[in-house]
């Protein structure tokens, strides 16, 4: 039987890194992977009439330089922190001198964007009459405001937008990047999954009734719901060449839009596996190649029941599966991105990460889901799901290192 073909070309992922509550960069990450210990703790950032737990970044965080300083909200800061370390702003800035900046392109995935600033504009508008002095709804709350934000403070000058799509956005603008490459549009592009803690999403999933007070139990048979997270992963795609022919693959992202309903999954999972199979076609791959699917896995009754009813229509027989939403908290908007940072360090040093707050499984999900991390594994294809509201599903295949 003739194996299928590529009908997309890879991109490699030739820079990454990542900033969320196990630290300010990719080191923090794997050591925080490989623990296993909830990072989850009560808010602190602002007062909330519920309780619950959060990843939340606790450090000082930089404002952008004066020249940007419309730009300045907490979303802008996370990616200045991301942005901040070196190895990967020596890296893209490397690309730009090797392609010219009008050849990189900057993709943003948010959810929240600077939402937090507007809240603080309103409460003083509540209290006076007027919205504060300086304050900028277009370079701060506004989707493409992080993206532009990031496109200048790196003097680039090829395409600059952001996809919000819920939990699935900067996944998304993974495709959206692969595509401008294939495309020729871009040489290189600058993927960034940026969310940041506001009352907006935490009182809004509180009203759906799914927040956990305590730590969540991502696939387990009691889970009660969702912790909600923030964090800043980049990613530097490139097409591939010979400088970076050893450099992890971006193989394919799978795509669907089920529109089942405006904030439930479909409860079989049609869209999710619709994205899987995407995928999978569209990188030449079939499902018995995949050695870990990292799952979307919120700790919701109904996602999780449905991701596994999904795996199953695709996988006669599913590879190890985890999700890391019990370690870091639900990232939104910034999920895809941050997964796919998690999947490619999974990559990196050989090891399938575990789920964090996963006691016993819940059996009616039928899935090989691990507790703690498998160290004596060496994946070589993942697939990552990022699922979001009203159906808007992507699941990224990411390949070793040759």
């Amino acid at each position: 039987m003739t194996a299928p073909q590529p009908a997309l070309a890879a991109v490699a992922v030739t820079a990454f890194q990542c900033a969320s509550a196990a630290g300010n960069d990719v080191e923090s990450l794997t050591q925080a992977l490989l623990v296993n210990r909830s990072l989850l703790k009560p808010l602190s950032l602002f007062e909330l009439p519920f309780a619950t737990v959060v990843g939340e970044i606790r450090k000082p965080l930089s404002a952008p330089r004066a020249e940007l300083s419309a730009y300045d909200c907490r979303n802008a800061r996370l990616a200045l922190l991301a942005l901040s370390q070196m190895d990967f702003r020596d890296a893209l800035l490397t690309t730009r001198n090797r392609y010219g900046a009008d050849r990189i392109g900057v993709l943003l995935g948010t959810s929240t964007s600077g939402i937090l600033e507007t809240e603080a504009g309103y409460f003083e508008w509540s209290r006076t009459g007027a919205m504060p002095a300086g304050f900028d709804f277009l370079h701060t709350h506004t989707a493409q405001a992080t993206a532009e934000f990031l496109q200048r403070e790196l003097e680039l000058q090829g395409p600059c937008y952001a996809i919000s799509t819920a939990c699935s956005s900067s996944a998304k603008a993974l495709a959206a990047g692969q595509r401008l490459i294939g495309a020729d549009v871009c040489d290189a592009v600058l993927i960034a999954g940026v969310d940041s803690l506001c009352r907006l999403t935490l009182r809004g999933f509180n009203s759906l009734q799914l927040i956990d007070a305590k730590p969540c139990r991502p696939m387990d048979v009691e889970r009660q719901g969702i912790n909600i997270g923030e964090a800043a992963a980049l990613l530097l795609l490139e097409r591939v060449s010979e400088h970076n022919f050893a450099c992890p693959r971006l193989l394919a992202v799978g795509e669907s839009s089920d529109a089942h309903h405006m904030s439930a999954p479909h409860p079989e999972g049609y869209g999710a596996a619709q994205a899987m199979r995407m995928a999978l076609h569209l990188a030449g791959r079939e499902p018995a190649q995949v050695d870990h699917i990292n799952l979307h896995a919120t700790a919701s009754q109904l996602n999780d029941a449905a991701e596994a009813k999904a795996i199953l229509q695709v996988f006669d027989h599913p590879p190890p599966c985890s999700g890391v939403k019990g370690l870091l908290g639900h990232t939104l908007g910034a999920a895809g991105a941050v997964e796919t940072v998690v999947s490619l360090l999974a990559l990196q040093h050989g090891f399938i990460p575990g789920t964090c707050g996963l006691r016993v499984v819940d059996p009616s999900l039928a899935l090989p889901v691990s507790a703690e991390p498998m160290v004596d594994q060496a994946p070589r294809l993942i697939l990552s799901n990022a699922f979001g509201f009203g159906g808007n599903n992507a699941s990224v295949l990411l390949e070793a290192a040759l």
